[in-house]
């Protein structure tokens, strides 16, 4: 079985197609590498490094880059360019529960506090992190424009304008990078320096270059990153996707970052990383990077769709079964409704019968009541017996306790003098009713 990280995994791969050019902007020197994403794998077509750029004319170095991607038939491609260290601000900010969607808004609004250029315009780019955390990436606005003028004038178009930490960051999670115990990384760069990028559940993302040993660089990241002192570091190029074709010259364990900066270019939508180049200054590549994206994603729709007749299909077939179930049954089904209508009648003439039969032993039972309370002298000439009632009519010496006594029975209540009169005995002529009480 399949977990669900590995679909995912799987999925990322088989829509990994594009193509990147990364730059990295050294001291004196611009490190260019290209590659090819596809789900069959990572290829660099081909790594270049332009000398002085920063004393040539740009119109010279950039021929030289035009004829550089040119002959890899790249020339279409919009770099991603890796600023500096020194120009960028980095931060990491935590937003637990916001959503995606709200997240830019959230960063907008503390955007002050999180960089020392006080007044100066800025621009800023984030990418989402691991733990609700997002990079963010800051640089000053004046900045931004030098080199972007400087790229202009070269005739390079460029569409990011990134940093180490959130390229190395996007290029990992390429193939679908799923989260671990933590680990620290390490290379040089094309200054010398140990470049060292780690990640930990405690710190998401921690990139630094240092001017000391590599034993001594790998100590303090594993003490930012708060990992176990005895975790072995890694070379920078064991962590991120290994090309399956990678020319001789370029040399991912002397400098990996334009490598990572060209994956991370390659899929933007796959391994998004943080660009602090302006909108408007963003030169898209051609179009036709997205085809097999597009073709793919038209295979998926046709799968949904054949899904979806599919399952309605099984639907109506079920439903066509469950239908001749039901035609087959119907007639058992109304013979045992008639067989429970007759049951239900006889029940009902049963009790009927016990109600007749119990209703003569409660009138005997009444008349013998009656017997009891009304003794001698009291003598009783017509007595009238319906199913709620009673009516009596005789004469006794006094009639007034009479209600009392038939009110102190189980079997009458509510007695009421209808006439009273004197007799010619002397006594009292009467007639009563009462209203007869529950079954007892």
């Amino acid at each position: 079985m399949t977990s669900a990280s590995g679909v995912t995994k799987d999925l990322r791969k088989l829509l990994a197609f594009g193509s990147g050019v990364g730059i990295e902007l050294g001291a004196t020197d611009l490190e260019i590498a290209v590659t090819r994403v596809r789900p069959t794998g990572i290829r660099v077509t081909g790594r270049h490094t332009i000398k002085d750029y920063t004393t040539r004319p740009a119109a010279e170095w950039g021929s030289e880059y035009s004829r550089f991607l040119r002959g890899l038939g790249a020339r279409h491609l919009s770099a991603t360019v890796l600023l500096p260290r020194r120009d960028v601000i980095v931060r990491q900010v935590s937003l637990p529960g916001v959503a995606s969607k709200d997240v830019e808004g959230a960063i907008r609004f503390q955007l002050d506090t999180l960089h020392p250029y006080g007044d100066e315009e800025v621009c800023w780019g984030w990418s989402p992190l691991a733990y609700g955390a997002v990079l963010v990436g800051i640089a000053r606005l004046n900045t931004v424009e030098k080199y972007a003028a400087l790229f202009t004038g070269a005739g390079v178009g460029v569409s990011s304008f990134t940093f180490s930490a959130a390229a190395v960051h996007a290029a990992i999670r390429l193939n679908g990078h799923a989260e671990n115990a933590g680990f620290v990384a390490l290379s040089r760069s094309a200054s010398g320096s140990v470049e060292v990028y780690g990640e930990s559940a405690s710190r998401p993302v921690f990139s630094a270059e240092f001017q000391i040993s590599e034993q001594r660089a790998a100590l303090l990241a594993l003490s930012e990153l708060r990992l176990p002192p005895d975790t072995a570091p890694m070379a920078l190029e064991q962590v991120l996707p290994k090309p399956t074709v990678n020319p001789v010259e370029n040399d991912l364990s002397r400098n990996a970052l334009p490598y990572a900066t060209a994956l991370a270019g390659a899929c933007p939508r796959l391994a998004p990383s943080a660009n602090v180049l302006p909108v408007e200054k963003r030169k898209s590549s051609s179009r036709l990077v997205f085809v097999p994206t597009v073709v793919l994603a038209a295979i998926a729709l046709l799968l949904a769709v054949g899904t979806v007749a599919y399952s309605k299909y099984a639907q109506q077939q079920y439903l066509k079964t469950l239908d001749g179930e039901i035609a087959r049954l119907r007639p058992r089904a109304e013979r045992a409704d008639a067989l429970s209508r007759q049951t239900d009648a006889l029940r009902n003439r049963t009790r009927l019968l016990d109600q007749y039969r119990s209703q003569t032993r409660y009138d005997l039972d009444s008349i013998n009541e009656l017997t009891r309370l009304l003794e001698a002298p009291t003598w009783v000439s017509s007595l009238e017996l319906t199913r709620d009632a009673v009516r009596i009519t005789g004469e006794t010496p006094q009639a007034a306790p009479l209600i009392k006594i038939l009110d102190s029975s189980k079997f009458f209540k509510g007695s009421t003098p209808d006439v009273v009169v004197k007799a010619a005995n002397g006594g009292d002529g009467f007639t009563i009713h009462a209203t007869r009480s529950g079954r007892p």
